[in-house]
């Protein structure tokens, strides 16, 4: 399929053949699903921790008789049930991760570029280049292509000027091609792709 190509000023820059096998999909909301939740779990700390009862520092002796007391049978004040006490089946630190195989995680990919695409929300841009680091600048250019919410993909690296602008702007993020994910893409309304992230996924699904 054909999809035109313009410039950060809103101006018509040819056009751009892309490969009806990674744009051209029926997204699938399972394969989708699966990766985001695959990204999130892996991203996950797992440094959440509570005082179990072995790990209160309250006294161990029987406070009260076994029988004839009128309570329960209580050995030691670090039970749950009391005030100061450690927690029952509190969290524990671990890690989230879980495994998806990376066929998967190529699909899923392939089926957020293909999603934009139906969508009609992938924007290619010739370049993603700024003369001056200014936020005023840039902002204007996206006002002209209705960027108020997108992410950005450039080439092999994110030009030094154009990621300083960026980084100002509410609701836009900028990646190298390296760093493309689901997750970032389905978060964002639109997708801006340049000539150079475009070959790049083209040779990377290859």
């Amino acid at each position: 399929m054909k999809l035109d190509v313009t410039t950060l000023d809103g101006e018509s820059a040819g056009s751009v053949e892309l490969d009806d096998t990674v744009y051209g999909l029926e997204p699938r909301q399972d394969l989708l699903q699966r990766c985001v939740r695959w990204q999130l779990a892996k991203r996950r700390a797992g440094t959440h921790a509570v005082q179990h009862r072995s790990d209160v520092d309250r006294s161990k002796k029987k406070f009260g008789r076994q029988k004839g007391g009128g309570r329960a049978r209580h050995g030691a004040t670090s039970a749950p049930q009391f005030r100061g006490g450690g927690r029952a089946f509190g969290p524990e630190v671990r890690d989230h991760a879980h495994d998806l195989p990376k066929k998967v995680r190529v699909l899923a990919l392939k089926h957020a570029l293909s999603a934009k695409v139906k969508a009609e929300t992938l924007i290619v841009i010739d370049d993603a280049k700024l003369a001056e680091p200014k936020t005023k600048v840039l902002a204007e250019q996206f006002g002209k292509l209705g960027l108020a919410n997108a992410l950005i993909i450039s080439g092999a690296e994110v030009e030094a000027n154009f990621g300083k602008a960026a980084r100002n702007i509410a609701n836009v993020d900028v990646l190298p091609v390296q760093g493309i994910n689901v997750y970032d893409i389905l978060r964002r309304e639109k997708l801006v792709l340049t000539k150079a992230a475009v070959d790049a996924l083209e040779a990377r699904f290859k």
